[in-house]
């Protein structure tokens, strides 16, 4: 399975590559072949840096999405909606905004995104302590919601810096280079690899607290890990992409369908179907963008693969809500 999961992500890389203003799907080959050329320099400096922000993100939200929807034991949980996502962009908005960390630095921006994506978590379990997990997502989406109306707020204030932290707002891979990926990159490549070295103890904990105490598994301690590790991957992607949704929601759900049970491969097989999603919500996002070419909107932005995303997420949400209520 994975390694059909990782052809697919092979494919779904090639396709993205293939998309993108400046060089057309004919030109790729060439300019891989000639990299010193106008538009090798475009791909290898311009549209590469974008599909690998987009496979990392991808990654990074999926393996987040599967812990948190898993440990918390409630399939509509995810990065966006637990309010972790939203907080770790509030304080990326909040950062630029008042000049706390420059733009370019992802360090800085990475740094704002894990203290606020762990004030934001914290929040949320002081909150509702461990009680049931319908009250674990109404507190986070009540989260979400303050901390998105805390970033319009931010916005208003420092209204003439809206243009450089809109991008966190929507949630693009678009305009990376590959400074923006110098840490962030190896940040959530060790996190989704310490994730997968814990993966044993997800069907552990899927079970409950007794079933973990049980097999000789502490679930406090073991739950405690498992957070703070979604935790790092939401932050490291909030840094580097914005506020991405849909990719931790559906992932989850399609790793369940493909292996059925959890397992000691879910993590690796949440990472690479991520990845594939984020890839595809960014080609299409591209065409998109390819079709609107002369319009005064594409003239200025390209369609963010966070737009694309976000709509796919609203009818995966509803799909699943309409499966839930049914008996």
């Amino acid at each position: 399975m994975l390694t059909g999961l990782a052809l697919a992500l092979g494919v779904a890389v090639g396709v993205d590559l293939l998309l993108g203003r400046g060089v057309s799907a004919g030109q790729v080959l060439p300019a891989l072949l000639d990299p010193d050329s106008t538009e090798g320099r475009i791909l290898l400096l311009v549209r590469l840096p974008r599909v690998a922000t987009a496979v990392i993100a991808g990654a990074a939200l999926g393996v987040a999405g599967l812990v948190l929807q898993t440990v918390l034991r409630n399939p509509l949980a995810s990065p966006e909606l637990t309010g972790v996502n939203t907080a770790a962009v509030l304080g990326v908005v909040v950062a630029i905004a008042f000049a706390l960390v420059p733009t370019d630095s992802s360090v800085g921006l990475l740094l704002a995104a894990l203290v606020a994506g762990l004030a934001g978590g914290l929040a949320v379990w002081l909150l509702v302590g461990r009680t049931d997990p319908e009250q674990q997502l109404l507190a986070g989406v009540l989260m979400a919601a303050a901390a998105g109306g805390a970033v319009l707020l931010f916005l208003a204030l420092r209204s003439s810096r809206f243009a450089s932290v809109v991008r966190w707002l929507v949630g693009s891979v678009d305009g990376r280079v590959w400074s923006d990926l110098q840490w962030v990159g190896p940040w959530i490549a060790g996190g989704i690899v310490v994730l997968a070295l814990a993966g044993g103890v997800l069907p552990v904990l899927a079970g409950g607290d007794a079933h973990a105490h049980a097999l000789g598994v502490p679930p406090r301690a073991a739950r405690l890990l498992l957070l703070g590790g979604a935790l790092a991957l939401v932050a490291g992607s909030a840094a580097v992409a914005g506020a991405l949704t849909f990719i931790g929601l559906a992932v989850p759900h399609l790793v369940r369908g493909l292996l059925g049970e959890l397992g000691r491969w879910s993590v690796p097989a949440a990472a690479l179907v991520g990845a594939v999603l984020l890839c595809l919500c960014d080609a299409l996002a591209q065409i998109v963008t390819g079709l609107l070419i002369g319009s005064a909107v594409s003239e200025r932005v390209g369609i963010p693969a966070g737009a694309v995303a976000a709509v796919a997420g609203a009818v995966t949400l509803v799909l699943s809500l309409r499966r839930q209520e049914r008996p």
